[in-house]
C-alpha cells in the first residue's frame, strides 16, 4: 500500500467521523429547537382584522406562553374572556391596574395623563373613533385595544361592563412574539417605545430567535454531514482516475 493511499484512507476515516459528529449534533439542534419551541410557543390563526396593520386577518402568529403577571403595556396578547366571546382573542395591552386611560388628546391615547405615541396604528387614524372617557383600570386587570380601532371589539366597546371593559390578568394565555405566516410578513413584533418610560417598562422578547437559529443550524449540519459521503466518494474517484492515467506505462517500439 502506497503512502498516498494510506494518507487518503486516513483522511477519509477522519472525514467520516467528522461527518457523523456533524449529523448527530445537527439532529440534536434541529429536534431540540423544535421541542423547545413547542414547549414555549403556540401558533394561533387570527380570524379578524382588528389588529391591522400589525396583524392582518388570516395571519398566523407565534405566541409565547406566559403568565398574566408577566404582561407589560404595549404587549400584544392572546387571551380568553367569556363575556367577550368563546374564542381566544388577540389585542394590545394599553393599561394595567391603576392606570387612567382616556382618549383623545390631539388624536392620541393618554395613559396617566401622558399622550402615547402609537406608530402601529393605521396611518392617519386617531387612537379612538368615538373617544374614551377617563377610565381607571382596576387592580389585577388589563385594558386592551385593537390596533384597528374602528373595527375592534375591545375594552373601548365594553366600557359599560361591570369592570369597565377590562379583563383579568389571568385571562392572558400568551404574548405574541412574531408573525409566522405569510412568509413575506415573517418577523418579530416591535415593542412600542411609547410605553417604555412608564413603570414596569417594556417586556423582553422571548427566545424565538434562538429557537429558529437552533433549528436552522441543525438543518445545515445534518444536510452538510449527510452530503459529505457522496461528495468524498466522487472526489476520490476523480483522484483515482488521475493517478491511473499518470501511472500508465508507455511502450517503446
Amino acid at each position: 500500500m502506497s503512502r498516498t493511499r494510506r494518507t487518503d484512507e486516513g483522511q477519509g476515516r477522519l472525514g467520516s467521523v467528522l461527518s457523523g459528529i456533524a449529523v448527530a449534533l445537527g439532529c440534536v439542534l434541529f429536534l431540540g429547537g423544535f421541542v423547545w419551541g413547542a414547549v414555549l410557543y403556540q401558533p394561533y390563526a387570527v380570524p379578524t382584522g382588528s389588529m391591522a396593520p400589525t396583524i392582518e386577518a388570516g395571519d398566523r402568529v407565534l405566541a409565547q406562553r406566559i403568565g398574566g403577571d408577566e404582561v407589560r403595556r404595549g404587549d400584544v396578547v392572546v387571551f380568553e374572556q367569556s363575556t367577550w366571546g368563546d374564542l381566544p382573542m388577540v389585542k394590545r395591552v394599553v393599561g394595567v391596574g391603576g392606570d387612567k386611560i382616556a382618549c383623545c388628546q390631539d388624536g392620541k391615547l393618554t395613559v396617566n395623563g401622558k399622550a402615547v405615541a402609537e406608530p402601529y396604528l393605521p396611518e392617519g387614524k386617531d387612537a379612538a373613533v368615538t373617544g374614551i372617557p377617563t377610565t381607571t383600570v382596576p387592580k389585577g386587570r388589563l385594558f386592551l385595544l385593537g390596533d384597528e380601532r374602528s373595527g375592534s371589539l375591545d375594552s373601548s366597546t365594553h366600557l359599560g361592563d361591570a369592570d369597565q371593559g377590562t379583563v383579568p390578568r389571568d385571562a392572558v394565555r400568551a404574548r405574541v412574539d412574531a408573525v409566522a405566516w405569510p412568509m413575506d410578513k415573517f418577523g418579530m413584533l416591535e415593542r412600542p417605545e411609547g410605553f417604555a418610560d412608564m413603570p414596569g417598562g417594556l417586556s423582553e422578547p422571548g427566545p424565538l430567535r434562538l429557537v429558529v437559529s437552533a433549528i436552522v443550524a441543525g438543518m445545515v449540519l445534518v444536510l452538510g454531514g449527510a452530503a459529505y459521503g457522496p461528495v468524498a466518494k466522487r472526489l476520490g474517484r476523480g483522484r483515482g482516475r488521475g493517478r491511473s492515467r499518470t501511472g500508465e506505462a508507455v511502450g517503446v517500439g
